[in-house]
């Protein structure tokens, strides 16, 4: 799937004792499913046939099933009906059925459990939900459609939910005849039946079985749908969308598609063993996109693009996420994790691969420069948090589960393999992956199986090098002294609050230091004690953690950053050595190992800098710095934002801000950032340009706004603007015609400052023109200035009991919205507050969320009480406060 505790793990054998699963008496074999959704009252029949094998003499069965009404059960066993009513007994807060009987069926024998029931096609986003679209007349189009992922098939119908419990399918999807029926399999028949929802005629699609898989990749969708196909890859791959869509908008997806498919197969020595691949764009989605075997979802602006209205940085995640989800067909759908504490393997593989094909299929937009201020960042910036957790985390029950889909199993997961993969070499680290995928195949896995097969194939010990960065929470600054030949190095656990205390600092990584000097790169230096001296052989210059490819902070002293500096100019650094120095250099000073005005002495270098991942990050930190100060003194606050400006304006300028055929996907996406930062830090020239092309917008000029700048040009006018700039966001955040318009101008109407515009941004967030999925859109940029954070809060706290209606705490979008909604408060004042509204709240579904947010601001709090003088000299000796 693709998303937009501070305690170390227990051994394996405790994490296995505390889960809370299904009884092992008797395993799931087959299952024969029919469904038939009713678009009137919004619920749908089941009925479900699930062989077993029974493995101990048993008198019951449990399985999972949540808010479905089980009409009747049978149990046979061979010839036998061993019960044609068995007892049940539903267990609401476990979430299972029992059905019990009398005879008892011995062990080794084969038993069948048939039921019948009816679901709600709820507005959840999870298990067999609705989704709406709107037709050419305007009305409102419905379609049913699935997502599993991680514990809620059992909401589509009773079955044994664990990923270890696989099994194979049989689908049948009953519908009326206009509607197109869709599974993980091919059509196998297509029969008239009798339904029991109209009582006239329908139609009965039935699909063939599938390969043995987990049912959080079930997948099964009815609606009225268009469809491309394209017949590059040896089996059918199509692109489906509901036919409100432009379906041409689904070529570059389905092109890639089939591209990837075929890359994948070579590059893992597997064929894809599905007849066929689809992809769909859902309307209403949690995630970013769900692999289902065979028939992945996404959300629309992930699959369908219209590149004539899309900037570079959307094809850019359509590509990421479209290669993400098919990496999983193997790792993850394939090869299977065998619980929720392993997310990581599917989680952080298919990131890394997306990345690694990105950069095979499109070697010009240099995504490996990008993942440094990526992927690295967002691991860094979460696991620098006391309420951080493991790469392998602890899952109980399933509704822990959706917290544990963050950057830690995502971002720092694949951090971790990107960081043994150069260890091991690119081909050693690939030939281990081909050996883990073979010997697993439609089978479940653990860590330990992914480190043999990489041992197996690089005669090391993979285990012992990489099993501490998976089980235990955290990363560590390593602190560099330097002697007359040598360096002294040490490391300690990084914290963001900078209170690391002694029971948090025991755990001792392997480091790999990947010493860059002139000579060079020493890839084969590491530290793997506390602490310890190497020789070098010239003092002048020397670089750790070349490309930035190990998980950990570099402290170097303030003279040493300076040299630093001067050799990014020399040319002895590379794009991702210089974007990493300067994300270590203000987590440092954020965390109090070295001073902020270190860092804005360090930016204030780099305005000659050339390339766009660098200034990606200078940008981004003096955005993390100017949020800090947020609350503070307007007179300092300005004074940042001049020095954002000074830094910034020249390089805008110089790139300028039209665009032709012959600019680079890397160039665009350079122009569009500059404009912007330099933009919002109110550059005359870009704020009169930004107007100008927003009026000739507003005049009918749908040109007028290159796709690049759209963003950038809707915050600008509507953080300097009015109600008449709003109104027009507003139309177009309502009305534009792809969801990419849509979702850029909905992002944007935060910015607008005045009372009255930030109350309609709230309004208009819980409103029926907002789909439940994007509630974060229109508020994400209220966190821009001090009036929206405050009204944001004071919204959650007015409203909180309609968001926990509306975003059941077990699903993942109330944390989300908890997170936005505090994270960006800065005073150890508003920590008391929010501390004091959530403690008569359960905080079941989000407690992770808060802690972290909670955490987020003692260190800005921290920083702030350290720094605040610091900041204040160095802007006054530089001539931006008086």
């Amino acid at each position: 799937m693709c998303r937009h505790f501070g305690a170390d793990n227990p051994s394996s054998m405790d994490i296995t004792q505390a889960r809370e699963v299904l009884p092992t008496n008797v395993k799931p074999v087959h299952y024969d499913l029919t469904l038939e959704p009713d678009f009137d009252k919004f619920t749908f029949e089941g009925k479900v046939v699930v062989d077993l094998d029974v493995i101990e003499d048993t008198t019951s069965i449990t399985l999972n099933t949540l808010e479905l009404k089980v009409h009747s059960a049978k149990v046979t066993s061979g010839q036998n009906v061993i019960s044609s009513s068995p007892a049940l007994a539903h267990d609401e807060d476990g979430q299972t059925t029992k059905v019990s009987f009398d005879q008892t069926i011995p062990g080794g024998a084969k038993a069948s459990l048939t039921m019948t029931f009816t679901g709600t096609l709820n507005d959840n986003m999870a298990g067999f939900y609705r989704s709406s679209f709107k037709a050419e007349d305007g009305s409102t189009t419905w379609m049913a459609t699935s997502q599993m992922e991680p514990t809620d098939a059992r909401r589509a119908f009773p079955c044994f939910d664990e990923p270890a419990l696989k099994s194979t399918f049989a689908v049948t999807l009953v519908a009326d005849d206009k509607m197109t029926c869709l599974s993980n399999m091919d059509v196998v028949s297509e029969t008239t039946v009798d339904s029991k929802v109209t009582g006239g005629k329908r139609k009965a699609v039935t699909f063939n079985k599938t390969p043995p898989m987990s049912t959080y990749l079930l997948a099964f969708i009815v609606g009225e749908l268009n469809y491309i196909e394209t017949n590059s890859f040896r089996i059918p791959v199509r692109v489906y969308a509901p036919k409100d869509r432009d379906i041409e908008h689904g070529r570059f997806s389905l092109e890639l598609a089939a591209k990837t498919l075929d890359f994948y197969e070579k590059t893992f020595d597997s064929p894809f063993p599905l007849p066929k691949m689809d992809m769909i764009a859902i309307p209403d989605f949690s995630a970013g996109a769900m692999e289902n075997w065979g028939l992945v979802t996404y959300r629309v602006v992930d699959v369908l693009i219209d590149e004539k209205v899309s900037g570079a940085s959307v094809k850019q995640r359509v590509a990421e996420t479209v290669q993400h989800e098919l990496a999983h067909q193997w790792f993850g759908n394939l090869v299977t994790m065998d619980f929720w504490d392993g997310l990581w393997l599917n989680e952080g593989f298919a990131t890394w691969m997306s990345w690694y094909s990105c950069n095979v299929f499109y070697p010009d937009w240099k995504v490996w420069e990008g993942y440094v201020t990526d992927n690295l960042a967002s691991a860094l910036s979460l696991d620098s948090l006391r309420s951080s957790h493991p790469i392998e985390v602890p899952v109980k029950r399933a509704d822990e589960i959706n917290q544990i889909f963050d950057a830690i199993s995502y971002s720092k997961g694949s951090c971790v393999l990107r960081m043994i993969s150069k260890y091991l070499g690119e081909d050693v680290f690939m030939e281990g992956i081909r050996r883990y995928l073979k010997k697993h195949a439609y089978g479940n896995t653990q860590t330990g199986d992914l480190w043999a097969a990489l041992s197996d194939a690089s005669g090391k010990d993979v285990e012992k090098v990489m099993d501490i960065w998976t089980k235990k929470v955290g990363f560590p600054v390593v602190s560099v002294t330097e002697g007359s030949n040598s360096i002294h190095v040490k490391q300690n656990r990084f914290l963001r609050t900078a209170d690391v205390k002694p029971e948090e600092d025991e755990t001792i990584f392997p480091v790999f230091l990947s010493l860059r000097t002139k000579d060079g790169v020493d890839k084969d230096l590491a530290l793997s004690s506390r602490e310890a001296d190497f020789k070098l052989q010239d003092m002048d210059f020397f670089k750790l953690n070349a490309d930035h490819s190990g998980l950990y902070r570099t402290s170097y002293t303030p003279e040493r950053l300076r040299k630093l500096g001067l050799a990014a100019k020399d040319g002895l650094l590379t794009v991702e050595d210089r974007a990493g120095m300067i994300a270590d250099a203000e987590a440092l000073a954020a965390s109090g190992y070295q001073k902020t005005s270190g860092i804005l002495s360090l930016l204030d270098s780099f305005k000659s800098e050339s390339e766009f991942v660098v200034w990606q990050e200078i940008s981004s930190r003096i955005s993390v710095l100017r949020s800090a100060w947020m609350f503070e003194d307007q007179a300092v606050k300005d004074a940042l934002k001049h020095f954002q400006l000074d830094l910034t304006k020249d390089k805008a300028h110089e790139l300028g801000w039209s665009f032709t055929d012959k600019d680079g996907h890397i160039e665009q996406q350079f122009k569009a950032m500059m404009f912007g930062t330099a933009g919002i830090a109110k550059d005359e020239t870009i704020l009169k340009a930004a107007f100008d092309m927003f009026n000739k917008f507003k005049s009918g000029d749908s040109s007028a706004i290159h796709p690049n700048l759209r963003s950038s040009v809707y915050a600008i006018v509507l953080s300097s603007g009015g109600k008449e700039e709003y109104d027009v966001v507003v139309d177009q955040a309502i009305n534009a015609k792809t969801s990419d318009e849509r979702n850029t101008a909905m992002r944007a109407l935060g910015r607008a400052k005045s009372p009255e515009l930030i109350q309609r941004t709230l309004a208009l967030a819980v409103s029926d023109d907002v789909k439940a999925q994007d509630i974060y859109l229109p508020i994400s940029s209220l966190r821009t200035h001090p009036e929206g954070i405050e009204a944001l809060w004071a919204f959650v706290k007015e409203n909180w009991s309609e968001l926990e209606k509306r975003l059941p705490p077990s699903l993942s979008m109330l944390s989300s919205v908890v997170s936005i909604t505090t994270s960006s408060f800065t005073k150890r004042e508003h920590i008391k507050d929010i501390e004091s509204f959530f403690a008569s709240k359960s905080t079941k579904g989000f407690d992770k969320a808060l802690a972290q947010s909670i955490d987020a601001i003692s260190a800005k709090a921290a920083w702030i009480e350290r720094d605040s003088e610091d900041v204040k000299t160095w802007l006054k000796k530089n001539k931006y406060l008086q």
